[in-house]
């Protein structure tokens, strides 16, 4: 685990960097001190520079990075490669492969030496990696299947930069022009984050999940995809699709397991946190699980997560988190951030990995459960309005014509406003935060729909029903976008490592072919049907039947009190007023205090942006550095 950036110059006949490129490349790859803090190293070359911050999970003592290959390439990477033994040995067998350390990063390097581009779906694991061809000029990148780790890219004049962190592109993205990419920011207002492969930055952006790059200087960025998750429901027998996914959830968690470094896992009071941990614990009994809560009354998952963990026989260390920690934490949150995510979930997940890292290096979490087996309760929808769907035309026209006329918050009316809208637009990803006539109203200038998103991804799935398209949208929108880029970042502010078993091969592929009656069985209200199912016997009754909460956080109690103030005065402050109609927010707001309405999400979202705006536009506020958090023995 890491941060990594990488610089090939444009010229041929470039020389190494001069001195005040080299110190601002250094200085660049500083700002993601927190993603590596056991080694920095920074190789200098004839129109190159590679820069790597290390956290040294496996071969701690010489797996160094860079790594220099074959005397050919010189290659950076981020994340783990959970296989890497096994191809090692096959490195060894077909080509006599030598290798000089033990880890995964030398194994990585072999394998694209070899195999090129057909490594890529060789290798289970999460990964982001840069190899330079010394032979060819020519540099390659990669990014894992379900985009685990981030890759930033930044094409100017004078050649292509590469990191884990946007953060460390920015200072070399002057000469390209620093304006901010408003369509992006119309996008963040629809579906809380912004949507890959954009960014805030017009120049900067990021290589897509499942997809590899090849630039050469006067050739540009070449982009390719490797890897397309699918879910296509198949007719299976249902008891051998139970087995399979406990089969490859049990493999899958024994790799993750592997590290030279202590190892916990999170604990919420879901079946997927709960099914690591319970799986993790048979290998490891020994196995430290966290969880975290708020002060704030029926916000807390851990008496849940205390119970679960008595009952698994593991050792649970909580988090309570207090108004007057999120207030302290946030600016350095949304900047740790990057682009903004309205998600507040990632508050708790910040504090709940400060204290994991005080104790391990590498926790266990369980995204991508509710993506592949389908854990979101949206996901009935389609069956809640299966009746609206099969009326004539014509009268669905006339039932949206009298949704249109009837008052907001009249009962019924968003449920015909839905049952008559094409899935297509109705549905794009889990948290719909300003609606087109919303935005209208919010943003001072107009932008592209939310459909320049998604439509693609349904034209994609038109041959699958419904349910399995809403998964389509989720798994290449929101699982990247939000999921796994507030994982990332809230886990490596502390340095710490965090996998996800779900996101495995083997995993997926026992997924994936799943029926959407062993996602959401018919007359019930259960989610992730097959997983549950394959988890019976392995995690406690009381979990494995009951719908979790997902860390819940109190955004609406917040908004009523000292940090609904914080956000007045955030808002009333802002210089962001030519983007967005600031007074239209600030009214918003003033509703929800008023208990006229829920307007927590929107008003959220608005205040983290204006918040990210005042951090890295404004400069009105500066985010001092941390303090090391001393890891517990």
């Amino acid at each position: 685990m890491c941060g990594l950036s990488a610089f090939v110059s444009s010229r041929p006949d470039a020389g190494p960097p001069d001195a005040d490129t080299a110190a601002a490349f250094a200085a660049a790859l500083e700002t993601m001190r927190h993603r590596g803090p056991d080694d920095t190293q920074i190789e200098y070359g004839d129109g190159y520079a590679f820069g790597f911050n290390r956290l040294a999970i496996i071969d701690r003592e010489h797996s160094v990075q860079p790594i220099r290959y074959a005397d050919r390439w010189t290659v950076v990477f981020n994340g783990e490669i959970y296989n890497y033994r096994e191809l090692r040995a096959d490195l060894i067998r077909e080509h006599n492969a030598v290798f000089t350390t033990e880890g995964d990063s030398e194994v990585l390097a072999a394998a694209f030496h070899y195999w090129g581009e057909a490594a890529l779906p060789r290798m289970r694991g999460m990964f982001a990696f840069v190899a330079f061809d010394h032979r060819t000029g020519t540099l390659h990148a990669a990014r894992d299947a379900f985009g685990i780790k981030p890759l930033y890219l930044l094409e100017t004049a004078d050649g292509l930069f590469l990191a884990s962190e946007r953060k460390a592109l920015v200072p070399f993205a002057a000469s390209a022009g620093g304006a901010l990419d408003t369509d992006a920011l119309a996008h963040y207002l629809t579906f809380q984050y912004v949507p890959e492969p954009l960014t805030l930055h017009r120049h900067v952006r990021r290589l897509a999940p499942g997809h590899r790059l090849v630039w050469t200087p006067g050739g540009g960025v070449r982009e390719y995809r490797w890897f397309r998750p699918s879910l296509r429901p198949l007719h299976v027998q249902p008891e051998a699709a139970y087995q399979a996914i406990q089969d490859a959830l049990t493999a899958s968690v024994r790799r993750h397991l592997h590290a030279d470094v202590p190892v916990g896992t999170f604990l919420s009071s879901g079946v997927d946190s709960s099914a690591i941990v319970a799986l993790a614990a048979r290998e490891r009994p020994d196995i430290h699980a966290f969880t975290a809560g708020f002060a704030a009354q029926g916000y807390s998952e851990i008496e849940v997560a205390q119970d679960t963990a008595d009952q698994l026989g593991v050792r649970l260390t909580p988090t309570v988190v207090t108004d007057e920690d999120v207030l302290a934490a946030l600016p350095r949150i949304v900047q740790l951030l990057d682009d903004p995510i309205a998600d507040p979930s990632l508050i708790p997940l910040y504090f709940l990995s400060r204290t994991a890292a005080r104790h391990v290096t590498v926790v266990l979490s369980g995204e991508g459960s509710d993506e592949l087996f389908g854990g979101y309760r949206i996901y009935r929808e389609p069956h809640s309005l299966a009746g609206v769907g099969r009326l004539p035309v014509g009268v669905k026209r006339g039932l949206r014509h009298l949704a249109e006329v009837l008052p907001e918050g009249v009962k019924g009316r968003s449920f015909l406003e839905r049952g008559t809208t094409p899935i297509e637009q109705r549905y794009y990803g889990n948290a719909r935060i300003f609606t087109a006539d919303e935005k209208a109203r919010l943003m001072r200038y107009t932008a592209q729909p939310h459909t320049d998103i998604t439509g693609h991804l349904y034209a994609e799935t038109a041959d699958v029903d419904d349910v399995a398209s809403m998964q389509y949208v989720d798994l290449h929108t929101w699982l990247p976008g939000d999921i796994l880029a507030k994982a990332d970042r809230m886990s490596m502010a502390h340095s710490l490592e965090l996998r996800v078993p779900f996101l495995d091969q083997q995993v997926y592929a026992a997924a994936a072919g799943l029926p959407t009656e062993l996602k959401l069985p018919s007359g019930t209200q259960t989610t992730k049907h097959a997983l549950r199912e394959a988890m019976r016997g392995i995690v406690p009754e009381s979990v494995r039947s009951n719908r979790k909460l997902g860390f819940p956080t109190p955004t609406r109690l917040w908004l009523r009190g000292p940090i609904g103030d914080w956000v007045d005065a955030l808002l009333a402050g802002s210089q962001a007023g030519h983007l967005i109609d600031l007074n239209y927010a600030r009214g918003l707001l003033a509703e929800h205090r008023r208990g006229e309405a829920d307007r927590s999400r929107k008003v959220w979202t608005v205040a983290m942006f204006c918040l990210w705006h005042a951090i890295n536009v404004e400069r009105s506020i500066v985010v001092p550095a941390p303090a090391a958090v001393p890891q517990l023995l």
